[in-house]
């Protein structure tokens, strides 16, 4: 790889931290392509600038976006396709794509949960739907909040890919005056544990929710810091250190910020809130609610001691009551 600039960089979303990417892109590249679905928001940033609806204070170098409406015409024009959509409409969008098109594509998915309909993580729905190979595959993700980098605060992400020249390429793409970029090449472990700290964030709203402080916020992350280790050392047993920022930085950020949306859902519920009032005053998709059923199903096969998941699921799934069933958690922990 020469450089990026031999290399046309997509976009394939237009919520939050879709809008954070392009913005971090278009500091280092002379043009994004940037595919968003409402034409009146792909209209309304073709005209003014900024995101309508999503970090509206963000504003873009118009002349460097290339906006597209047609998904086929955006894969076929872009080399390496970073994909920022919700989990929960992943396949919806692209289930008519044939996987045809993404022959010599490279795809980072920047998505946090897991795929509903295959309890999949990104990359291997990417893979087995798409057929695209694992060493074209990749990962950016935090500790990192798409507010913050719309303020251009300080911020760190993570790109992880079995393909270490793919790697460099994005981080090199990410890296700008306010964004760190370092690199791993934990792919499945640096995306599960992406997907857990949702589930261990709902939880930590839960109980800021119910009333418990700091003191006992800090026993729930470093036991959730310990289960998240457990299941993807089971899952995907390579050399990784968990306590590096891919992995604990990303839980504490998403568990502690007022900016997580995982945080804010399971707040809601500790304070009261019914599950549908909750969903519906979130306004966003909080991954973790997806990702706690899906994870549920997946670690039937594995069997992993997760007692957080099991307390979080059971609330989300099973009608248990919030208070009741936190209270209950807090004698699994130490």
């Amino acid at each position: 790889m020469k450089g990026n600039t031999t290399y046309r960089f997509g976009v394939l979303g237009s919520g939050s931290w879709a809008t954070a990417l392009v913005k971090i892109l278009s500091e280092n590249l002379e043009q994004v392509n940037w595919y968003i679905r409402n034409a009146e928001s792909l209209h309304h940033v073709e005209e003014f600038g900024h995101n309508p609806k999503y970090l509206q204070s963000a504003t873009f170098p118009k002349n460097k976006l290339n906006l597209f409406n047609d998904l086929e015409h955006f894969i076929k024009t872009s080399d390496i396709i970073i994909a920022a959509i919700p989990a929960a409409f992943l396949h919806g969008a692209l289930k008519t794509i044939n996987p045809q098109h993404f022959i010599g594509k490279s795809v980072i998915s920047a998505i946090k949960g897991i795929v509903p309909e295959f309890h999949a993580i990104p990359a291997r729905y990417f893979h087995k739907t798409f057929q695209i190979p694992y060493e074209q595959l990749g990962i950016v993700c935090g500790p990192c909040h798409a507010e913050e980098i719309a303020l251009e605060r300080l911020s760190y992400l993570t790109v992880g890919s079995e393909n270490a020249t793919l790697s460099k390429h994005m981080a090199s793409a990410l890296r700008c005056r306010y964004v760190e970029v370092s690199e791993n090449d934990d792919l499945f472990g640096a995306e599960l544990s992406a997907i857990l700290k949702n589930v261990y964030a709902i939880a930590s709203g839960m109980y800021a929710g119910l009333g418990y402080g700091d003191n006992f916020q800090a026993v729930l992350v470093s036991n959730a810091l310990q289960e998240m280790k457990r299941f993807i050392d089971v899952v995907h047993p390579i050399h990784r250190d968990v306590n590096s920022s891919a992995y604990m930085g990303d839980l504490l950020v998403t568990a502690y910020s007022k900016f997580s949306r995982n945080r804010t859902f399971g707040f809601m519920l500790g304070q009261g809130y019914t599950l549908q009032s909750a969903k519906l005053e979130l306004t966003m998709i909080a991954e973790g609610y997806y990702a706690a059923r899906s994870l549920m199903e997946i670690n039937q096969k594995f069997q992993v001691e997760m007692p957080i998941l099991s307390a979080v699921y059971s609330v989300l799934y099973q009608g248990s009551n919030c208070q009741r069933k936190m209270k209950e958690l807090t004698s699994k922990l130490s």
